[in-house]
């Protein structure tokens, strides 16, 4: 059994650099899509019971406490009350007093703690060194429940796909997070707060000096995305795949991209959303560009041409 974390008491597969090996990284990844899929259930569920919500953290918010009295309605609010539970044993509440920081302060993280010491962070998260060197995330919701970013997109001209950056929803941050841990650095999400502070854990990497060159990073994994096939308002727009599902990757620039203790580059965050597949199916040249990368990741923009097609 691994260890427990010492702020969720839960079992962990992170500590400082250290990176877990590949078992430890397959359940890593296990417990991302299962969270995922209980989610899911739980909106299901609370659909069958005529209950919505806009934003989506009303939904990771929802208390264990009350799953009794839906228990005893029975039927469907029933289903819905063990949803909340099954989808709560997958995201636990943390508290904020958990990690020395006063919950009811105007900026609770102002200051370091005696548990805690801030090293990072930006406009979405905010990034803590513990003492074993384990590096935990707070990500900050905004006004409105959005969280995180992720991208719109729009047709441009010809074959060409416009993306822009924009507030994400917790789910779309739950995403993000299993493509990091599956395409950058060991990543676990610990817990929530119930103020709505999704918490993250990763493990510790090196940074890299400022203006590093990272646009060689990892191209078997992050393919470089053509210029005549997307225009977007984030750095280094790549392609990755995520269960086979296309993705658009960006704002990997040298900040975001530490080296591991294993000596390699991993990235510790970016903005992503899956490429819009209704778009694509208009998009015939970036299409079939993306099928040709997922065979070869050094595929030319555009196909072979036979000399009697010319």
């Amino acid at each position: 059994m691994p260890p427990p974390d010492p702020f969720s008491g839960k079992p962990t597969r992170l500590q400082g650099r250290r990176l877990p090996d590949a078992g430890g990284q397959a359940a890593v990844l296990d417990s991302h899509r299962r969270r995922l899929r209980a989610l899911d259930h739980l909106v299901e569920a609370a659909g069958q019971c005529g209950v919505r919500a806009d934003p989506d953290r009303d939904f990771l918010l929802l208390p264990e406490d009350e799953v009794s009295l839906l228990e005893g309605a029975g039927g469907e609010w029933a289903a819905f009350g063990a949803a909340i539970r099954a989808f709560r044993a997958t995201l636990p509440f943390v508290p904020l007093e958990k990690f020395g920081f006063d919950p009811v302060a105007d900026d609770p993280f102002e200051a370091n703690t005696a548990e805690v010491q801030r090293i990072g962070g930006g406009v979405e998260a905010l990034a803590f060194a513990a003492g074993d060197g384990s590096v935990y995330k707070f990500f900050l919701f905004r006004e409105g429940g959005a969280v995180g970013a992720t991208f719109a997109f729009a047709r441009g001209e010809g074959d060409l796909l416009q993306a822009t950056a924009v507030p994400g929803s917790y789910r779309m941050l739950l995403e993000k997070l299993r493509l990091t841990h599956t395409i950058g650095i060991p990543t676990e999400i610990l817990g929530i707060t119930p103020e709505g502070i999704l918490i993250a854990k990763q493990a510790c990497g090196q940074g890299l000096p400022e203006k590093t060159d990272v646009s060689g990073l990892d191209p078997a994994r992050l393919i470089p995305i053509p210029s005549r096939f997307l225009r977007a308002d984030r750095d280094h727009p790549r392609l990755a795949f995520l269960d086979d599902e296309p993705w658009l990757v960006a704002d990997t620039h040298d900040r975001n991209v530490v080296v591991a203790a294993d000596g390699s580059w991993r990235i510790i965050d970016l903005v992503a959303a899956p490429l819009p597949a209704e778009l694509l199916e208009r998009l015939t040249l970036f299409r079939e560009w993306i099928e040709r990368a997922r065979r070869d990741p050094n595929a030319r923009a555009l196909g072979e041409v036979a000399d009697a097609e010319l």
